[in-house]
């Protein structure tokens, strides 16, 4: 399985100097992420003197990364070299569990 590399993903539905060749149909990656006790206290910690919350903005980070790292495994599965139309969701599942979606339209792409 061949790795899509990151700049042949796009929100756009068309990527510039390429031509779609093959439609592989919507691919999505899933990853649902609590936070855990150490990361709330730091968090809490933070919340005191303001600012960027850094212990929740790195795991969304790293839940984020790992979303659209699998949306890529999954257009490299069904054969594509591309994704377009990209996007993320995020939806709590239960108190303190979210969700959070990677998809896209996996293509196959040429030089224009």
């Amino acid at each position: 399985m061949a790795k899509i590399p990151e700049e042949m993903v796009t929100q756009a539905f068309e990527l510039p100097g390429y031509r779609i060749v093959v439609n592989h149909g919507v691919v999505r990656g899933i990853i649902v992420r609590s936070r855990n006790l150490i990361v709330n206290i730091g968090a809490s910690l933070q919340t005191l003197v303001g600012g960027n919350i850094t212990a929740y903005t790195n795991l969304c980070e790293r839940t984020r990364t790992e979303a659209f790292e699998k949306m890529l495994d999954h257009a490299a599965d069904k054969g594509a070299n591309a994704v377009i139309g990209a996007r993320y969701d995020a939806n709590d599942v239960a108190n303190g569990v979210t969700e959070v979606l990677a998809y896209g339209t996996a293509v196959t792409v040429e030089p224009a």
